[in-house]
């Protein structure tokens, strides 16, 4: 077959046409791979760069919406945040643990609830007043009105409650994953802060509210705050006992000296098996919680299935007794 591929060659081409054929074919080669020689890979530091110019704009973004809303909720200022610093220091607490860090965050809150309760409380009049009228007595009226208004004021309330329970559970499931990455960050050589980074970048799809704790502590290292005050103030936002307990160990461990590493190695084991005990205990309290909705659903069909016929007959029975 090469013999015949170069007679052929020979005939089109003349006595180089194998030589033109080789040399075409390099060339092409040459053509193909010069792209892919060209590109050169991205340097992790340019990498790097970039992620934080794009999280620099997006905060921007956010500060400048924040601002406007802030500017727009100024005057009410007074009437929107509680004048008690305790209370005040409360609710921001609660709304830090609820993924809300912003400064603006109390008076939106509040001024959320006002709106929400004021605007459900004319709803409540307008359909009290004009739809329902002459079908109701006076106490079925006011409740008409002020059931709406109490619900559109504990609604946020309610809202934030359960935001707060549900990222408390978010970060108590991705925190085993973080520690262990984090670990692996700094057996690999990697300081504190550049593996809180990494962990940072690595949890943002899985465990995105675990993965901004992480980035706003990477980001007040930046700014130069103290350390332990860092890590303090990341155990109060999260409000969980399993980060509380990663904080005072990382302090204790900053404090005294002693390696990070073994710190992280064993207070990881520690979560891994805290989660295996916490899935284990809920699949303890699955057979109880099943047992109600299993007596339900099994117990009337094999009742109607074992007594259904004698009843039937005794119905029969009786029918033909009575005729």
């Amino acid at each position: 077959m090469l013999d015949t591929l170069t007679q052929m060659l020979t005939d089109q081409l003349g006595p180089f046409g194998p030589l033109l054929a080789l040399g075409g074919l390099g060339l092409i080669m040459i053509v193909a791979a010069l792209p892919l020689l060209l590109k050169k890979p991205d340097d992790p530091l340019d990498k790097l760069k970039r992620s934080q110019q794009e999280l620099e704009e997006d905060h921007t973004a956010l500060r400048r919406v924040e601002s406007g809303m802030g500017d727009k909720l100024e005057k009410y200022k007074g009437f929107l945040e509680p004048q008690d610093k305790e209370e005040y220091s409360q609710i921001q607490l609660k709304l830090l643990q609820a993924g809300y860090p912003g400064k603006n965050a109390v008076r939106t809150f509040h001024f959320a609830q006002f709106a929400l309760g004021i605007g459900m409380l004319f709803l409540g009049l307008i359909y009290a007043f004009f739809v329902n009228a002459d079908n109701a007595t006076p106490q079925q009226m006011m409740l008409t009105v002020i059931v709406p208004g109490a619900v559109g004021y504990m609604a946020p309330k309610y809202w934030i409650t359960r935001r707060v329970e549900a990222r408390k559970e978010e970060i108590t499931n991705g925190f085993p994953d973080a520690l262990d990455m984090m670990l692996v960050c700094v057996e690999a050589g990697q300081s504190l802060d550049q593996s809180i980074i990494r962990v940072a970048k690595e949890m943002r799809s899985g465990y995105p509210s675990l993965a901004d704790e992480f980035e706003i502590v990477a980001w007040e290292m930046k700014a130069g705050k103290e350390r332990i005050q860092v890590l303090r103030d990341m155990g109060d936002r999260c409000g969980v006992p399993d980060v509380a307990s990663f904080v005072t160990v990382l302090i204790q461990s900053t404090s005294f000296g002693t390696s990070i590493a073994e710190a992280l190695r064993v207070y990881a084991g520690e979560m891994r098996d805290k989660r295996v005990m916490r899935a284990e205990e809920k699949a303890n309290t699955l057979p109880t919680k099943m047992t109600l909705a299993t007596m339900m659903l099994t117990v009337p069909p094999l009742l109607i299935i074992l007594i259904g016929p004698s009843v039937y007959e005794v119905y029969k029975t009786l029918r033909s007794i009575s005729f």
